[in-house]
């Protein structure tokens, strides 16, 4: 499986973007999917996962009521997207994909297939 991130960018204290990760792979309903992020000089960290179907989600509790996660199976395309943003949100997101389509897992390495990143400045 391959992730392609893309949108990320420079925003303002209080801006919105949205982030998309395409994959490609004709079994995208298989994997569960996540967003994490990686600031710099900090570890890599969750921020938000969906399940198969779209019909579970689970968020960190930085970006809860301000991040929203989304798929689009049709499109093989998982969304992120970000209001309120924060100058603490500066940092590079990942998409990833997990082989168990149900479990929305908070702990890194339960992640198995993983995208480049996307750069997210946020300016005060």
């Amino acid at each position: 499986v391959q992730l392609q991130a893309s949108g990320g960018g420079l925003v303002q204290t209080g801006g919105s973007l949205r982030l998309s990760c395409a994959a490609s792979t004709r079994s995208f309903r298989s994997y569960a999917m996540a967003w994490l992020r990686q600031a710099p000089g900090k570890e890599r960290e969750f921020v938000a996962a969906i399940s198969w179907g779209g019909g579970s989600t689970y968020y960190a509790d930085s970006v809860k009521g301000r991040f929203t996660i989304s798929r689009d199976n049709a499109k093989n395309t998982v969304y992120l997207q970000m209001n309120s943003l924060k100058p603490e949100d500066t940092a590079v997101y990942y998409c990833a994909a997990d082989r168990d389509a149900r479990r929305l897992a908070s702990i890194i390495s339960e992640y198995d297939y993983w995208g480049q990143g996307t750069l997210v400045t946020v300016s005060s």
